[in-house]
């Protein structure tokens, strides 16, 4: 007897463990393709989506102030430190260049896709299966986390030396309030950053006609800022300066590129902006490439003036723009660049908030997220709950922790995330996504796809770790060959679509040089930041297991997108 319930308990386990995995590998492999002239018309009758007010040129500055800020104010005097006079603007040029390839990608899914907010998640979503869009959205997310914190103590530090401008405020201000006072290590006491998110929160939740009308503001004035600094600057520039171009080789240069990377991440603002664009499909394509192309353009420009005006191993890490005139006795400008800093500061925090909460906001109307974050409020068309609890992370890592600590682990989550969103260019092309020949054919055209991208992309990290810790230039080559052999595979056994709207040329060969230098680049970061990766990964589809998949509602919130689950052997 005894035996008998022993045996009926052990098989009575076996099947719920059993049943427990079968229902995970259904639902994580589940995708989601969307109908989008479907789904603006229930979005729009319903009430509860966001309003669409934004035009091309809001988003265009809706881009570029997310991008300059941080990158031009900050990163500069620590890249050209690291990199040297003309290393540092190679550096941004690289990661200029990688970023192109990535927005050329993303255009052609906003035009698309472009009545649905989520940007990279919904990309994944539609493209793979529920599990990879779930993973996506949490490496972005902890990078937008960080960034946020770390870019309100950045503007809370240059808005006290703005006070200390004036006469009975300067030196009288204690570290606490805006600069930061270390306790403990880790920890550092910051005051003012959290009143900051707070504002903008508030700015954010009213509205974001209100909001984009703050931006534009803010952008163009920082914009003139940089340009006057470009011109006044230039003509103090010593050519003498720039030598020894990259004294620390193309390694120290290539790991700068990894650094200023997410100086560009303005373009993926715009693609998260797709339901409050006025015109998504005609608009988006060219948000996101001119607002990069603007951002290039002014980084290489204030790159070549302040190595040119400072030997770059002074250049200040903290505020280098500003110390780099004040050297050459030009104290009026350094005065205007810190009102610019703010500026710049305050755009990139602004839009990094907003593309946060629209973010949460796809993912609560999954249910992948609780329903909390879905709301929309029914007057102010924003989603307010999304936004508070985006601005309360923001607040206490900035409040409390010192984020430099954990700076270096920022780009993973984009360097990952863009990789994943071009490789989706590429398999929303391909032609009969589930077709008949998967049954006659021992593996499906889809699988072989989707083996000769994570190829490609295994082979951009092998050769990032061979170039990082000096292997023979061989193998170097040798991942590159079979890259090409992958990416040529990809050209000849597919057969590609043409997309709707703006399409992205050269697919497949554009993409996979795009997923190529994004792991490249992956492989240069910190080892912490692969820790990172693994870690936040497996945390990621713990969450899913015990939450994810049993929330997640795939018809529920979104009666106009039709769901249906990859079979096994195609599934990424």
């Amino acid at each position: 007897m005894r035996s008998e319930l022993s045996s009926g308990m052990t098989s009575s386990s076996s099947y719920s463990a059993s049943s427990f995995f079968a229902r995970f590998w259904s639902s994580a492999l589940r995708s989601k393709p969307l109908s989008p002239a479907v789904e603006t018309s229930v979005r729009t009758s319903s009430g509860d989506g966001l309003v669409r007010r934004l035009g091309l040129f809001d988003l265009i500055l809706l881009g570029i102030g997310a991008s300059i800020g941080a990158g031009i104010f900050v990163v500069t005097g620590t890249v050209a430190r690291d990199a040297g006079p003309v290393g540092v603007t190679i550096s941004f040029i690289i990661a200029g260049a990688s970023c192109v390839l990535n927005a050329l990608c993303y255009a052609e899914l906003a035009s698309r896709f472009p009545a649905v907010v989520g940007g990279a998640y919904m990309y994944t979503y539609s493209a793979f299966n529920e599990l990879t869009a779930f993973l996506v959205f949490a490496q972005l997310m902890l990078d937008y986390h960080i960034g946020a914190a770390s870019i309100a103590r950045s503007l809370a530090s240059y808005v006290v030396s703005v006070l200390e401008l004036i006469p009975f405020l300067k030196d009288n201000i204690p570290s606490w309030v805006g600069h930061g006072e270390e306790v403990l290590g880790a920890l550092s006491i910051n005051i003012l950053a959290p009143i900051l998110l707070v504002l903008l929160t508030v700015v954010l939740c009213w509205g974001v006609g209100e909001s984009s009308i703050l931006n534009s503001i803010m952008t163009v004035t920082k914009v003139l800022i940089v340009l006057f600094v470009i011109i006044v600057g230039a003509f103090e520039v010593d050519v003498s300066n720039w030598t020894p171009f990259a004294p620390y080789g193309l390694n120290s240069i290539l790991t700068g590129a990894t650094v200023v990377f997410f100086s560009y991440v303005g373009f993926d603002a715009v693609a998260n902006s797709a339901e409050e664009a006025k015109r998504p499909q005609r608009d988006l394509p060219f948000g996101i490439i001119g607002s990069l192309l603007v951002c290039v353009a002014l980084y290489i420009g204030v790159c070549l003036v302040i190595t040119g005006m400072v030997p770059y191993q002074y250049l200040g890490e903290d505020a280098p723009l500003a110390q780099a005139f004040t050297s050459r006795g030009l104290k009026y400008v350094s005065v205007l660049i810190s009102f610019g800093a703010v500026a710049g500061l305050t755009t990139t925090l602004l839009v990094g908030l907003y593309v946060q909460s629209r973010l949460y906001l796809g993912l609560g109307r999954d249910g992948l997220l609780p329903a909390i974050f879905a709301r929309v409020h029914p007057t102010r068309h924003t989603p307010v709950q999304s936004q508070v609890w985006v601005g309360l992370i923001a607040s206490i890592l900035a409040g409390l922790l010192n984020v430099r600590v954990l700076s270096h682990i920022l780009s993973v989550g984009t360097l990952t995330g863009y990789s994943v969103v071009s490789a989706c260019v590429v398999t929303l092309r391909w032609k009969d996504k589930t077709s008949s020949q998967a049954s006659t054919r021992r593996i499906s055209r889809r699988r072989e796809g989707i083996i000769c991208l994570f190829t490609i992309a295994c082979c951009g990290f092998a050769a990032g770790v061979l170039f990082r810790y000096g292997a023979s230039f061989v193998f170097l080559i040798l991942a590159a060959v079979i890259a090409i052999f992958s990416a040529g595979a990809l050209y000849l056994r597919q057969v590609y679509t043409d997309p709707p709207g703006f399409s992205c040329p050269g697919v497949p060969i554009i993409p996979s040089v795009s997923i190529f230098f994004n792991i490249f680049l992956f492989a240069q970061l910190h080892y912490e930041a692969w820790v990172r990766f693994v870690v936040l990964s497996i945390v990621t589809v713990g969450v899913y297991a015990f939450y994810g998949q049993y929330h997640a509602d795939p018809l529920g919130s979104n009666a106009s997108i039709v769901y249906h689950r990859a079979p096994a052997d195609e599934a990424p």
